[in-house]
């Protein structure tokens, strides 16, 4: 069980790297958009995240569902507003949108204990 959530908790980083890796190269751009890239981060950190939720619970570790909620939350938003405005040419509001949620997903996984 220890090799599997170590091989989730990977992915879930690499999706979290995904959102915000072309966020951070587009900061400077005049033009912002949503990235492919970003859609899928959103799509796997939804999945990682849930696929790691059931391994605390299968290991006996019960985590904190108020936090587990929240994180779901802004991950369903993240990946909405994603799926969303993919196709817009310069969606600066929905990038702003996707890149603070990805940030305050990743406070909360780090400062809620």
């Amino acid at each position: 069980m220890s090799v599997l959530r170590t091989v989730l908790l990977v992915l879930h980083l690499v999706g979290v790297a995904a959102l915000l890796g072309p966020a951070l190269e587009q900061l400077t751009a005049q033009t912002k958009r949503i990235t492919m890239l970003m859609v899928w981060g959103a799509r796997a950190q939804i999945l990682t995240g849930l696929a790691l939720t059931g391994v605390a619970y299968a290991s006996d570790h019960e985590p904190d569902h108020v936090k587990i909620a929240v994180k779901l939350l802004i991950a369903l938003a993240i990946a909405g507003v994603a799926e969303a405005t993919r196709k817009r040419e310069n969606p600066v509001t929905p990038f702003w949108v996707v890149t603070g949620l990805t940030l305050v997903n990743v406070v909360v996984a780090v400062a809620w204990h």
